[in-house]
């Protein structure tokens, strides 16, 4: 059977009516589609990375897509690590990039109260 042949109202992947949402991404508001994921509704405003690895403060963004890794972590609503690609985009929310650098290392002297900022 041809492409041609198909009817296009009638295709399965085309979406349907779409509502649209606006979150605030770091203070920008950002237009997306409800229901679409944080990940993709970041994606689409040109952003490809939203969290900086502790370690060697590497750029992130979407690794997997699947809520394996942990590279789209962003605060939404205030909550931390929340995976962007996993939460979906809703009317208001506010999603905060992540960049923290390493904890802080504690010397073995603990009980003298000394911390080695190294």
């Amino acid at each position: 059977m041809s492409a041609r042949a198909a009817d296009p109202s009638r295709d399965p992947s085309r979406p349907g009516p779409t509502t649209p949402v606006t979150i605030t991404v770091d203070g920008e508001p950002v237009t997306g589609v409800l229901g679409q994921s944080l990940a993709g509704v970041v994606m689409a405003s040109g952003r490809t990375a939203w969290r900086t690895t502790a370690a060697g403060r590497a750029p992130r963004g979407l690794f997997c897509g699947i809520g394996v890794c942990f590279d789209c972590l962003v605060t939404v609503d205030g909550v931390r690590d929340v995976r962007a690609c996993q939460r979906r985009a809703v009317e208001g929310a506010v999603v905060t990039t992540q960049a923290e650098a390493l904890p802080t290392r504690v010397t073995s002297d603990v009980r003298a109260g000394e911390v080695d900022d190294a």
